[in-house]
């Protein structure tokens, strides 16, 4: 078979980028980053044909490898910041309100607009905070005053 010429690479590269707009996030840009590569090396050294697709398959492989550490730290959430549609580990350390009293470790609690279902010693009024999430049961335990010590 015959080497491609240079520019196949750069259209194919073209394409795979309009590729990467029409479903993004699949990887494609980095795949078309690795098809221009190919296609600049071509340009400069004349390659064979395994010469094109061994540097097609070395460079998708480095760049698509590149992308992963990109994208990996890019969205890498900040400390603090609750995850998106994880509202559950959010509510983990903040203060909540008895609203039902504890009888054999089981009441209710007011977080914010919402009344949840919770675990726990036996508390009759005051502000528990939420230690853990099992489902739709919060786990909690009294907060010490600092006049009490704590």
């Amino acid at each position: 078979m015959t080497a491609l010429p240079w520019w196949v690479w750069i259209v194919l590269a073209g394409v795979l980028g309009l590729g990467e707009m029409h479903a993004p996030g699949t990887y494609l840009i980095w795949i078309a980053l690795g098809a221009a590569l190919t296609g600049a090396a071509d340009a400069a050294f004349g390659l064979s044909l395994a010469g094109q697709l061994g540097i097609f398959a070395a460079a998708s492989a480095l760049s698509s490898a590149t992308g992963f550490f990109v994208y990996r730290n890019r969205h890498r959430r900040r400390h603090g910041e609750a995850p998106l549609n994880a509202r559950s580990q959010a509510m983990i350390g903040t203060r909540g309100t008895v609203c039902e009293a504890f009888a054999n470790g089981q009441g209710k609690v007011r977080l914010g607009d919402g009344v949840w279902l919770a675990t726990g010693p036996d508390l009759a009024e005051g502000d528990p905070v939420v230690r853990a999430v099992h489902g739709t049961r919060l786990g909690v335990q009294a907060i010490r005053s600092a006049a009490a010590g704590g």
